[in-house]
């Protein structure tokens, strides 16, 4: 077995950044009517600016593969290059295209040579998953190298036009003409961006990351789907998938739109983070004390605090000086904000060698976690 490094961190963040305020123009008005529920839950998410892979006239300048690519082009210089690849692993929620994978189309656009690859899909903890990958090739010796990335172009898929076939659907059949407030919430939360990390197997530039290891958990086998896409949620709890309704439906329904079941969030999103976390850190051994820093990817300012005392309440205190976070500044990246925190922390110069992080991940998607401790070495 090889020792892992995250040896060099990078990202791209498309165009501008947005303010609040802004919002609404890039992503348009339903209805012709402003959100009612926007500034509540901008108010209650903490977060003030994000960038989208749009111009102002709602066009897309960046696809999720080219966002990615972009990513992985800095970490690119004279000790290595794209030709020095040997294994890709992509993860995101918003692929372009539902066939061919994620990392394929990436891999398009690197022209570099054939490399081993690997998609992950899901929700935030695709990135993590595709960490993961790379991590355990590299551990292995099945490859000296790997790139891993997390990526979300989820803006095209929060514009009013993708919503405007339910409303006037509703209108038609005398409903009132309200967007479900399951499917409002996540356009004012998610965002665009990518980011990537090079791993190796032995330790090279500043500040390099050891992967000491990685946990994962789902709850998937007790608890019902939360967060969700390409399908509409019944009254059992059950996921009806796109292919079962007809096309018609797909607009008329905004079958494709994002929904989130706010109530099973706050329910369950806290009480199952601190159960697999505690489960985590038991398993290695790990003291909260010992960890210098905790890079804990939260959707929302909202549930900072409450994860604080779940925490404290499971025997996990971590004072919030140790906290870093910047979803204030670039958003709710889902699967991109892990990596744009340990990015942004690589390059802060904050950290000493011996320093010990740790990167938590919740996905709501149906309540699955990841976790990984890195030393700086």
């Amino acid at each position: 077995m090889f020792e892992v490094y995250i040896t060099k961190s990078g990202k791209f963040l498309p165009n501008k950044a947005v303010s609040n305020d802004e919002m609404e123009s890039f992503l348009g008005l339903i209805n012709n009517s402003a959100s009612k529920a926007r500034k509540i839950i901008l108010r209650k998410n903490g977060i003030v600016s994000r960038y989208y892979a749009l111009d102002e006239n709602s066009i897309p300048t960046h696809t999720n593969a080219e966002l990615t690519n972009l990513a992985i082009e800095t970490l690119y210089d004279d000790s290595f290059k794209s030709t020095d690849v040997e294994v890709l692993s992509c993860g995101t929620s918003t692929p372009d295209n539902l066939l061919p994978s994620h990392a394929a189309m990436v891999h398009g656009l690197m022209k570099n040579k054939s490399v081993e690859l690997n998609s992950s899909s899901g929700v935030c903890n695709a990135g993590m998953n595709s960490l993961k990958f790379g991590f355990l090739s590299v551990k292995s010796g099945n490859s000296k190298n790997a790139i891993c990335t997390g990526s979300e172009r989820v803006s095209t898929w929060l514009l009013a036009d993708k919503y405007e076939a339910e409303i006037v659907h509703e209108q038609s059949i005398e409903e009132h003409p309200i967007l479900a407030f399951k499917k409002d919430f996540l356009r004012w939360m998610l965002s665009d961006g990518a980011a990537a990390f090079l791993l190796e197997n032995k330790p090279k530039g500043e500040n390099p990351l050891k992967i000491e290891w990685m946990e994962a958990f789902s709850y998937a086998h007790e608890l019902e789907a939360c967060m969700y896409a390409g399908g509409d949620k019944l009254e059992n709890g059950e996921i009806r998938p796109w292919s079962d309704f007809h096309s018609n439906e797909w607009l008329e329904e905004s079958i494709f739109a994002i929904k989130q079941d706010v109530k099973l969030l706050d329910k369950y999103i806290l009480e199952k983070g601190a159960e697999s976390m505690k489960a985590a850190l038991d398993k290695n051994n790990i003291n909260p004390d010992e960890i210098t820093y905790f890079l804990p990817h939260v959707s929302s300012h909202y549930f900072v605090d409450k994860l604080a005392k779940s925490l404290a309440e499971r025997g996990v205190e971590i004072p919030m000086e140790k906290w870093f976070m910047n979803l204030k500044d670039v958003g709710n990246v889902g699967s991109a904000s892990i990596y744009l925190m340990v990015e942004e922390i690589m390059n802060s110069g904050k950290l000493k060698k011996g320093d010990k992080l740790l990167l938590s991940v919740p996905e709501s998607g149906r309540f699955s976690y990841a976790y990984a401790y890195l030393t700086v070495c």
